[in-house]
């Protein structure tokens, strides 16, 4: 049996931590940031985890992981 493949696009965009969770970035930081207020952009610099719900679909696109 041939070896699986993971999508290049979510290993891009994911990481997975120690515990086994899926690490992500937030949305919304890359343009129209004047109207957006400091605290809102400070707190989208920090990662974020994957719900639960997103878990199941993106733990196919990771079989590695």
């Amino acid at each position: 049996m041939q070896k699986m493949k993971t999508r290049r696009a979510a290993a891009k965009r994911f990481t997975v931590t120690g515990t086994g969770e899926i690490r992500r970035n937030k949305a919304y930081k890359r343009h129209i940031l004047e109207k957006k207020s400091p605290k809102r952009k400070r707190n989208m610099r920090k990662a974020a985890l994957l719900v639960a719900g997103d878990y199941k679909r993106e733990i196919k696109c990771l079989p590695y992981a």
